[in-house]
């Protein structure tokens, strides 16, 4: 009889077939999910011709974020009783029915309604896939696979509005969700190559009171921040009012919490410092990303005149920036151990490239500026997978699906609220030029340089400037949540893995 310990059990699977088994199912599924948030954006005027109902269009992008948001930490809890990788067959289930409910949809009603069924399934891909890479991954290494997965999550989120637009002019929108359906196929294939491991939280009970008030949480906030973002001042009353129901909604989601047996949100997780900490720093970058990816081609339409396709093209040393980033970032936390102290620096970059776009941009040439952005978008990437990998060290295997969660939930706040903030401040310094500027700015983004054809050449020069001033305001407002973010990066207590 053998007395050989090892005799019978498997190896440990290499990083090279990690890297060609588990990352293939994972990205497709991430990729999905964050390409839908945006793809969506270059079809709503062709959505409002045919469906009607214009006013009510923006809620194809709201609802989709809405329940994507809402759907994050559910998932997050739910995989960790039951299983990550049973749970993602649900959320592409989900998924890839609600892409053809939304193709064949008859009235904007509708369409509203398979996206909220399209972001329950996208909250699910986007939280289980973070979380699976803490399952599956060993602690050292997760940084070098969160790198790439953070460099997916860029790459989608500029490739939707270019597919989108594409899609529309030559196939119509609802070639949009339809292409998402072999893609989501694609996705449950790749997922039959995850090893299947069993949940190990408390299967049988789900906080339902705290899912409840997560809802009277994040719905009356998204709704304000999109009032918020329209930059009327008769919306800013109905908009407060959401914000208050908000508040007292989070308050009261934290007292239970505190009190549920498996609370939907671990309070006890969060009130870990690098935790915390971590999920600040996620909704600052989430907020200057993002609103940077929003208002920079805003910005090249109104002052430089690019065409939406030019915009595009523009956009995309911004996503190789990010992508690189996240990449180089991944692979020295790998090697070195050391976490917080690149987005620290990173931040640090990123602050003074965008205090110099807010500044510098008059004078640039359209090819200096993509260099700038794309130094930004350098800098900008050593943030997200340090989060990631710090949450998940923390958190330890029995709560990888809460912890990813807990930075899905921040960066999607940051975002809406970073957005909606950048575009308020943008907004109020055009206002303080005077409305004849703000009315011009409207043209200016529907019809390009060609709105100012009428003027004489010396007033045509004074709007610009004034148009330009407003973006700067807008700039140093991204520069300041890239230095609050930066702030949080330095403080995180835990530095290495």
């Amino acid at each position: 009889m053998s007395d050989d310990p090892t005799k019978g059990v498997l190896p440990a699977p290499t990083l090279r077939r990690i890297f060609l088994t588990v990352l293939p199912s994972i990205m497709v599924p991430m990729f999905l999910a964050v390409m839908d948030q945006t793809i969506v954006a270059a079809a709503l005027p062709a959505i409002a011709a045919e469906l009607g109902d214009p006013e009510r269009v923006s809620w194809i992008v709201v609802s989709y974020l809405m329940a994507a948001t809402i759907a994050a930490p559910v998932y997050g809890r739910l995989g960790d009783s039951y299983g990550r990788r049973r749970l993602m067959f649900v959320a592409l289930a989900m998924f890839i029915v609600a892409s053809l409910l939304c193709a064949v949809s008859i009235s904007t009603e509708m369409l509203v309604a398979g996206r909220v069924l399209q972001g329950l399934g996208g909250g699910g891909l986007m939280t289980l896939s973070q979380a699976l890479i803490g399952e599956t991954i060993p602690p050292r290494e997760r940084g070098r696979f969160q790198g790439y997965l953070a460099g997916i999550v860029v790459s989608a989120s500029t490739f939707g509005p270019v597919a989108g637009g594409f899609l529309t002019q030559y196939y119509g929108w609802r070639s949009i969700f339809l292409v998402s359906a072999p893609l989501g196929l694609l996705a449950l294939f790749l997922t039959l190559r995850l090893p299947a491991r069993a949940g190990s939280g408390h299967p049988g009970r789900f906080d339902a009171g705290g899912l409840v008030l997560l809802i009277a949480f994040i719905a009356p906030l998204l709704v304000a921040l999109e009032q918020m973002q329209k930059a009327d001042p008769s919306a800013l009353p109905r908009a407060l009012a959401l914000t208050v129901l908000s508040v007292i909604s989070l308050l009261c989601l934290i007292w239970r919490e505190k009190r549920a047996a498996v609370p939907l949100l671990p309070i006890a997780l969060l009130r870990q410092p690098s935790v915390w900490r971590a999920d600040a720093l996620a909704a600052c970058h989430g907020a200057a990303l993002v609103s940077l990816t929003t208002f920079i081609p805003i910005y090249l339409r109104v002052v430089r005149g690019a065409s939406p396709s030019e915009s595009g093209l523009l956009l995309l040393p911004l996503t190789v920036g990010v992508g690189l980033g996240s990449i180089l970032t991944g692979r020295l936390v790998s090697r070195t151990g050391y976490t917080a102290i690149f987005p620290s620096l990173g931040l640090l970059g990123a602050t003074m490239t965008m205090v110099l776009v807010a500044y510098g941009a008059p004078y640039l040439t359209v090819t200096q500026l993509a260099l700038a952005l794309s130094a930004c978008a350098l800098f900008m990437g050593t943030t997200m997978g340090v989060v990631q990998v710090t949450v998940q060290s923390e958190a330890g295997h029995d709560m990888l699906g809460a912890a990813a969660a807990s930075v899905q939930l921040s960066r999607s706040i940051g975002a809406g609220l970073g957005a909606a903030i950048v575009g308020a401040v943008l907004f109020m310094a055009l206002r303080s030029q005077g409305a004849a500027v703000t009315d011009l700015f409207g043209h200016l983004l529907q019809e390009g340089p060609s709105a100012l054809d009428m003027l004489p050449a010396a007033e045509r020069g004074a709007v610009l400037l004034s148009v330009a001033d407003g973006f700067r305001a807008a700039f140093l407002t991204i520069a300041a949540f890239a230095g609050l973010g930066m702030v949080f990066a330095w403080t995180i207590p835990l530095r290495r893995i």
